[in-house]
This record gives structure tokens, C-alpha cells and sequence, in this order.
């Protein structure tokens, strides 16, 4: 489900063991969410939204644009 995010992990030459540390997750966890086997919690979206520079729109295939949304000012 989520293909996104392994096509930006190998666009990028990390390993899944270098995602789920960003995410403080096991290789195996990262690795279910790469085939949709488990669902990925807000807060990892953000945190890979964040650091590919993506919206979480395109990391979840809701769009098939990759670029982000223009930031707010405050």
C-alpha cells in the first residue's frame, strides 16, 4: 500500500534499518510498513513527510505530486 515510501528510501540509498531509526521503530516494523501490512502512526508519516520534504498526501498516494504544500505564516 505505502510504495512511496520504499521508492523514496531507494531514490535516497538508505537501508529500511536506517528509516525505522529515524522512526525509532525495528527493521521489521519499517519493513511491514513499506507493504501496508501495518498501518503507519501519524506521527511517522510527519516525521517522513518532514524528512523527504514530501506531503503526507503523496507518501500515503493520495496525490501523484510530490511536492509539498506551501507552509503557513504564522
Amino acid at each position: 500500500m505505502y510504495y512511496q515510501i520504499r521508492n523514496l528510501r531507494e531514490d535516497n540509498d538508505l537501508s529500511q534499518e536506517q528509516v525505522a531509526k529515524l522512526l525509532n521503530v525495528s527493521q521489521t516494523t519499517y519493513s511491514r510498513y513499506e507493504t501496508g501490512d501495518l498501518e503507519i502512526p501519524i506521527p511517522s508519516l510527519i516525521a517522513l513527510a518532514t524528512f523527504y520534504s514530501t506531503s503526507i498526501d503523496y507518501l500515503v498516494e493520495l496525490t501523484k505530486y510530490k511536492q509539498t504544500y506551501p507552509n503557513k505564516k504564522k
